[in-house]
């Protein structure tokens, strides 16, 4: 399928945000380096997860003009999981009540709520896959305690 749009502007990733805010997130540790990641999504990690993204994204023009509408590119949130040693994410997404909270006019089904939310999920994984293994060379530093059983 694929899209052909320009990619919107990389979302500003907030420093002191706790994680722990989020309700599909569990992360150990404080030390998150958003601004790190911040700077490699400005020199082109973004984009080029973008592009890569879009070349197979299930999600048609229509849904996606309705997810710039709404800025939910802009809600992204990005930060390094040094427990996990892997860059984990945040996704916006419609809630289950967009009928009700009438978010935007030209949603009229389910089938668009979920092709927009998928769609942003895969798209939040490919950003991560993007940083992972073309910008991020640094290690976690979690070290595992010397105590733990042999399996």
């Amino acid at each position: 399928m694929g899209l052909d749009v320009s990619a919107p502007d990389p979302p500003e990733l907030q420093p002191h945000m706790d994680v722990d805010e989020y309700d599909d997130v569990d992360v150990q540790g404080d030390e998150y380096k958003r601004e790190e990641l911040q700077t490699f999504l400005e020199a082109g990690a973004w984009t080029q997860a973008f592009t890569e993204w879009a070349d197979h994204a299930k999600m048609d023009e229509e849904a996606f003009a309705i997810a710039c509408d709404l800025d939910l590119f802009a809600e992204f949130d990005f930060f390094w999981d040094d427990f996990a040693d892997r860059v984990g994410y945040h996704a916006p997404g419609l809630p289950e009540d967009w009928r009700e909270r009438e978010i935007h006019p030209d949603i009229d089904s389910w089938g668009t709520v979920s092709a927009i939310n998928a769609g942003l999920t895969e798209f939040g994984q490919i950003v991560c896959d993007v940083l992972e293994t073309e910008y991020i060379d640094w290690e976690a530093d979690y070290e595992a305690p010397d105590d733990l059983p042999d399996f």
